[in-house]
């Protein structure tokens, strides 16, 4: 027989029982209530700074919360990349930073203190820029197909690179055409302009943010992009697969990160509000002023793209025979 307290102390367990179970989701209901923090591993007044703050910006639009951009320049965005891995996971650290560190990091560094799969959660992928296949505008090749045959018809070629993306996708080009060359390395796009423009440099693959300028004042002509689609500030200037170069598609692309742990109901959130930003044509706009265009792929499209490029630049940075540093 029941007796009554028994029946009380368990209408009791189970009304704190009911009471457990929505709590565990209050943090991702109430979510945001105090400013985020958005992370970037370029300076201030950069071109990557430019394009995480105004997404920064949006974000803190559609949220209804303050968003504060913390810029931890440095080691190629691995410093950024390590203040994400090591905060808390609560929704509220989260990392904007291109493809071109969280595939390639493994392959160029060595004894990274994180690792880019195991310590972070993509939320949303949201933005392409197109690099840019440029010569001199006296050069005699005026096509992708008469450039490969002059490359290929000799062995004193010589390019010009400025950062990891522009050497991966270089030299994934000379391994698709074939033919041989030399590096040479530069800190910047500007530094390396006069090379190409009086033909020092046989070629360069350059940023689209910087080479678009160029392009317009005559200091370089170009001859393809590397994105899969052609640029809307570049509208006459055809993709590298159009050229002949078939598959060929390895531009760098931005996504949200956050560490490991974070509840998926908010990496979700963030990820739909990333992804509602980006279908914009306000970001449409944007993004085209500054060489880029607008991806709209959440966390598992973000996380498979990311999972394809590892499996791209393997191969690639064994070829070319690249040591960490």
């Amino acid at each position: 027989m029941f007796r009554r307290r028994d029946v009380l102390r368990g209408a009791g367990a189970a009304a704190l029982g009911l009471g457990v179970l929505p709590r565990t989701g209050l943090a991702e209901e109430g979510y945001p209530n105090r400013a985020m923090h958005v992370v970037i591993g370029f300076p201030a007044g950069s071109g990557a700074d430019i394009l995480g703050r105004y997404f920064a910006t949006k974000l803190g639009e559609v949220s209804n919360q303050s968003v504060i951009v913390e810029n931890r320049p440095g080691a190629n965005s691995n410093i950024a990349a390590g203040v994400v891995a090591n905060a808390k996971p609560d929704g509220y650290t989260m990392l904007f930073i291109a493809n071109s560190n969280m595939a390639g990091s493994r392959f160029l560094f060595k004894n990274l203190p994180f690792d880019t799969i195991r310590d972070f959660v993509p939320a949303a992928a949201f933005a392409q820029i197109a690099f840019v296949l440029v010569v001199s505008p006296n050069a005699p090749y005026k096509t992708v197909a008469e450039l490969n045959a002059y490359l290929k018809s000799r062995k004193q070629n010589r390019y010009g690179v400025t950062n990891q993306m522009a050497i991966i996708t270089t030299e994934y080009y000379r391994q698709t055409v074939g033919f041989e060359a030399t590096q040479v390395q530069y800190r910047t796009a500007p530094e390396s302009l006069p090379d190409v423009e009086n033909g020092t440099l046989d070629f360069q693959i350059m940023d689209g943010t910087f080479a678009a300028g160029a392009i317009r004042a005559g200091k370089v002509r170009a001859l393809a992009v590397t994105t899969a689609k052609r640029h809307p500030s570049l509208p006459d200037v055809p993709t590298l697969q159009e050229a002949g170069l078939k598959g060929f598609e390895l531009a760098p692309w931005w996504g949200v990160y956050f560490p490991t742990g974070t509840p998926q109901p908010i990496v979700d959130k963030v990820g739909h509000w990333i992804n509602e930003i980006s279908a914009t044509d306000d970001a449409a706009q944007f993004l085209a002023r500054v060489g880029s265009f607008p991806l709209v792929e959440d966390g598992k499209q973000a996380a498979a793209r990311l999972q394809s490029d590892i499996k791209l630049w393997a191969p690639i940075v064994a070829a070319a025979k690249i040591e960490p540093q």
